[in-house]
C-alpha cells in the first residue's frame, strides 16, 4: 500500500517482519527491515526511486500498479544496484520495457551484472539534474557507502535526500517517521547498521557529508533505503554519523572469550572483574564468541575503547568462532583503541600471539605481550589476569 510523505512523494516499499537475518547469515535483524521505493510525481514526469528485493518483486509490482499506472512512470532511479533495492527491476522492465534507468556508470555494471539486461541505462554523475517539472532531482555520487555505484538523488522544492543505505536501519515498523518510533531502538538499530555495514568506510564518510554540506542543500528530509525516514530534526543522524565516522568510541570495553573446558571463560571473567574495581565508571562486558550473534558483538566493539580477547588454543590455532570474529574485526578500520591478547592451552599455546597478530594488522595498540595459561587457572593465575586487567584498565586513563 502507498503511503504519502508529502503532495509529491509517496512510500511505494514493502516491511519485511520475517527478516531476520541480512547479507546471507551475516547480520541480524532483531527488529526485522524495510526496502524503501519511493514515488515522485512531478508535473511533467514521475520518477520511481529504487524498488524492493526480488522475494517481494511480483507483490511490489502489485502494489504499485494500485498507487499509478505503471505507463505514467517516466524514469526510474537506481540509486544502488544491490538486490534488496533493485530486484523487482526485471519484472518491472518486462510491464514497462524502454523505460530509462538512471544510475552510476558502476550501477550499469551492477545491473548488468546480476541481471544480464541491456536495459535503458542513463549514466550521471554528480550534479547531473533530472527535470520533473515544478521539481529536479539532482544526483550525488557516493561511492563505497556502501559500494562502488551508490549515489545520493535530492528532490529540489521539497529538500529531501533519498540517501539510499546512508542513515538507514534495518528496522520494520508500520511507522514510517524517526519522530514516532522508540529512539532507543531506532538510535541503536541505526548504530549497528553503520557499525557492520559502514565503519570500514568511514573516511569516505567524514568526506561525503563535507562535500553535501559544501553544496549548501537545504535538507528538511532524509528518506533512506531501510528503515525509517526522517523528518524531525534529520541532520540528527547525519551529525550522528560525523561522530561514529571520526574514531568513535564510548567508555567500554569489551572482553571477548571462547573456551573449552571453561579455563579461557574463568581467566575472561577475572580480566573483567579487575577492570571494573579499578575503573567503576568504566562500562565492562563479557562476550562468549560462540554464544553471542556476531553483528551485535561487532557493534559492541564498534563503541569500544579497548577490547581484551582470549581463546584456548586449539590445533596450533584458535577455535572457529573466535577467528571468525576476528576477520570481522580486520575489516572494521578501526583506529585509535587499545587490545590486549589471553589464553590458556594445554601443551602448545599459540592462540594468544595469533590473537595478538591479528589485532595488530587490524590497527589496535597492544598494551602488552598478553597472557598465557598451561591448564585451568589456580590462584596464582588469576592473580595475573586480575593484574592485566587492572593493567589494561590503567592504560586507557
Amino acid at each position: 500500500m502507498a503511503r504519502t510523505i508529502n503532495s509529491r512523494v509517496s512510500w511505494v516499499g514493502k516491511i519485511d517482519w520475517e527478516l531476520n537475518k541480512f547479507h546471507g547469515e551475516e547480520l541480524s535483524t532483531r527488529h526485522g527491515s524495510s526496502y524503501n521505493a519511493y514515488l515522485v510525481k512531478g508535473t511533467a514526469k514521475t520518477v520511481l526511486i529504487d524498488t524492493v528485493w526480488k522475494p517481494y518483486g511480483l507483490e511490489f509490482i502489485k502494489q504499485l500498479k494500485q498507487a499509478i499506472n505503471l505507463s505514467e512512470i517516466g524514469a526510474i532511479v537506481a540509486n544502488h544496484g544491490e538486490v534488496d533495492h533493485s530486484g523487482a527491476l526485471p519484472f518491472l522492465l518486462k510491464l514497462i520495457p524502454g523505460t530509462p534507468v538512471y544510475c552510476t556508470a558502476n550501477g550499469v555494471k551492477s545491473l548488468k551484472g546480476q541481471y544480464h539486461e541491456d536495459w535503458n541505462f542513463q549514466v550521471v554523475k554528480t550534479g547531473d539534474r533530472l527535470e520533473l517539472g515544478g521539481c529536479d532531482l539532482t544526483f550525488i555520487e557516493a561511492p563505497m557507502l556502501h559500494w562502488p555505484d551508490t549515489m545520493f538523488s535530492y528532490l529540489s522544492q521539497d529538500n529531501i535526500l533519498f540517501s539510499n543505505d546512508a542513515f538507514g536501519q534495518h528496522y520494520a515498523s508500520e511507522k514510517m517517521f524517526n519522530d514516532l518510533v522508540d529512539q532507543c531502538e531506532l538510535m541503536h538499530e541505526a548504530m549497528k547498521y553503520y557499525a557492520n555495514i559502514l565503519s570500514p568506510y568511514s573516511a569516505i564518510v567524514i568526506k561525503k557529508i563535507r562535500e553535501i554540506l559544501d553544496l549548501g542543500l537545504p535538507v528538511d528530509m532524509i528518506c533512506p533505503s531501510h528503515g525509517v525516514i526522517w523528518r524531525k530534526e534529520p541532520m540528527r543522524i547525519v551529525d550522528q554519523y560525523r561522530q561514529w565516522a571520526d574514531n568513535y568510541h564510548e567508555n567500554q570495553v569489551t572482553v571477548l572469550y571462547d573456551t573449552m573446558w571453561n579455563s579461557t571463560r574463568i581467566m575472561a571473567e577475572a580480566i573483567a572483574a579487575a577492570m571494573a574495581d579499578y575503573a567503576p565508571e568504566l562500562r565492562v562486558k563479557v562476550y562468549n564468541v560462540s554464544k553471542h550473534d556476531h553483528s551485535d558483538l561487532v557493534t559492541e566493539i564498534f563503541r569500544s575503547r579497548g577490547i581484551v580477547v582470549g581463546s584456548p588454543t586449539y590445533n596450533r590455532g584458535l577455535l572457529s568462532a573466535m577467528a571468525s570474529v576476528l576477520e570481522e574485526i580486520g575489516g572494521m578500520g578501526l583506529k585509535n583503541r587499545k587490545a590486549v591478547a589471553f589464553g590458556s592451552y594445554g601443551w602448545s599455546g599459540e592462540a594468544a600471539k595469533i590473537i595478538a597478530e591479528h589485532l595488530s594488522k587490524a590497527g589496535f595498540e597492544l598494551v602488552n605481550d598478553g597472557l598465557r595459561h598451561m591448564w585451568t587457572p589456580d590462584q596464582e593465575a588469576l592473580a595475573k589476569c586480575r593484574s592485566l586487567g587492572e593493567e589494561f584498565a590503567k592504560a586507557l586513563d
